[in-house]
């Protein structure tokens, strides 16, 4: 018998009470002292941005010098109601979760409007002065800048800070040689700005109780999910006995029942699979959102529309515009309109190229496509050739945030369980874009739009437009 079979198996669930010994102690500390800098930084944000829109209205609607101590006069009564109010929306949002679950700008701007279009109710409600309504929207637009910017602040220091301290997430891995190795290809070297360490990795059928004795661990990743039921349980159980936290990467059926519905009055539990697609408020919501959105796309970006059209015509032959057939919703083919990066008939060499395709399962890409223009490339990098998609997005043939439409080449090698990412419209971004981009295999990058599609709500979508600029000028994954 091992040492380590040897060694009594201490159970901290067993410690009186629980909530009271060390480790938890220790924890709750943290998240208590990181929930406060947050909340501080928040109402920071909060009294410092409503100040700016205070001086602005005074600098635009009053001449008079201004007596900048005064400008509180009839405000400060409202600043205690309104930091209770954004703690309490921030909180509902997610905003003080654990950092590696936190939200980010994606879901303080929104949320930020929603405590200014509650305030505003509360007034009329309840007649008090409300002043302009354009303080409102100035008041948020700082409001949500200063947060955004402050918080982002904030994680960049205290994930210096932790990697300063030599803070590690120390993790074993439990499945076949392939999954495992998938798998740390898959989650890359940090999560939530804590590195991995990895202490170790096993077989399904090895003894993962030994290797959880030989030393403290913070997590136990399961690579393989089709591990046999009571193995699994039996691994969960020796993990919190330690209390080491287990995660368990999950098959595309998993992802699919993620949402399922119980349907109750039978002998055993039965979930429905609902269908993956948008209708009622869900598709209204969405849809009014991509017109807004794409609209001022438009508008606002015209002047760069029009310098990207001039370089592309006076550096290569060819039209400015191109009309890349590809699949879309109910598999239907429509034309995405992007600007183009390769020189006129590229798709005809497309057969010859085929043997250095690069990418992995059914996409197809090449590093240094010898078919892309010095102007293509520089677009191709920065994603700004795709900008013109917004048109599709005007014409109702694609969305703001969805599965990445395929070309018809790739879409004609895909298997039948990938189809389903073909319930919704199409999106000019999406996870595929803010997880890795090119990085993933196909495989990885169908499962993201199967959990796009079961947990969409518009703060995802939100989320996901404001990280892509970051991920593209990280040129993160992408050729």
């Amino acid at each position: 018998m091992t040492q380590a079979q040897q060694r009594p198996v201490e159970d901290v669930r067993a410690a009186r009470p629980y909530v009271l010994a060390p480790a938890s102690l220790r924890t709750a500390a943290r998240r208590l002292a990181s929930i406060a800098a947050l909340a501080t930084i928040d109402i920071g944000g909060l009294v410092l941005g409503l100040y700016l829109a205070l001086a602005l209205r005074a600098l635009v609607f009053d001449p008079k010098p201004i007596l900048w101590g005064l400008l509180w006069d009839q405000e400060t009564s409202w600043l205690a109601f309104l930091i209770l109010l954004l703690v309490l929306v921030f909180w509902r949002a997610g905003l003080y979760a654990p950092r590696e679950r936190r939200e980010g700008a994606g879901r303080v701007f929104p949320s930020v409007f929603l405590v200014a279009l509650l305030a505003l109710f509360f007034a009329i409600g309840t007649s008090q002065h409300i002043g302009t309504l354009g303080l409102y929207v100035a008041g948020s637009l700082f409001v949500a800048a200063l947060i955004g910017m402050f918080r982002a602040s904030y994680e960049q220091l205290t994930g210096v800070v932790l990697r300063a301290v030599g803070v590690r997430r120390k993790v074993v891995i439990v499945g076949d040689a392939a999954a495992r190795e998938h798998l740390r290809a898959t989650l890359g070297a940090t999560r939530g700005g804590i590195a991995y360490e990895w202490a170790g990795e096993v077989e399904p059928d090895e003894s993962v109780e030994e290797t959880l004795a030989l030393e403290p661990l913070d997590e136990l990743l399961v690579a393989d999910a089709g591990l046999d039921e009571q193995r699994l349980l039996e691994i969960v159980e020796a993990a919190h006995r330690r209390g080491v936290k287990v995660r368990v990467a999950p098959r595309t059926t998993e992802l699919l029942i993620e949402r399922g519905e119980y349907v109750p009055g039978q002998g055993v539990p039965l979930f429905e699979l609902r269908p993956p697609y948008f209708a009622g408020t869900d598709w209204l919501t969405k849809r009014a959102f991509d017109l807004v959105v794409s609209a001022v796309i438009v508008v606002v970006g015209l002047p760069v529309w029009l310098v990207i059209a001039l370089a592309v015509k006076l550096t290569s032959r060819g039209p400015v515009f191109y009309a890349d057939p590809r699949i879309g919703l109910g598999e239907r083919e429509f034309r995405m309109l992007k600007f183009r990066t390769m020189v006129a008939g590229a798709d005809l060499r497309q057969a010859e190229l085929e043997q250095a395709n690069e990418a992995d399962g059914v996409l197809f890409k090449i590093r240094d496509d010898p078919r892309v223009t010095r102007v293509g490339r520089v677009l191709r990098r920065l994603s700004l050739d795709e900008v013109p998609n917004v048109v599709n997005v005007l014409r109702g043939e694609m969305s703001l945030v969805g599965p990445r439409p395929l070309p018809l080449r790739d879409f004609g090698r895909l298997a039948p369980w990938h189809r389903r990412r073909y319930n919704v419209l199409p999106g000019i971004t999406g996870l595929w874009q803010i997880a890795g981009r090119s990085d993933l295999s196909f495989d990885d990058l169908v499962r993201l739009d199967f959990y796009y599609l079961e947990n969409w709500s518009i703060w995802l979508d939100v989320t996901i437009l404001v990280k892509t600029p970051f991920v593209v000028l990280a040129r993160r994954g992408a050729y």
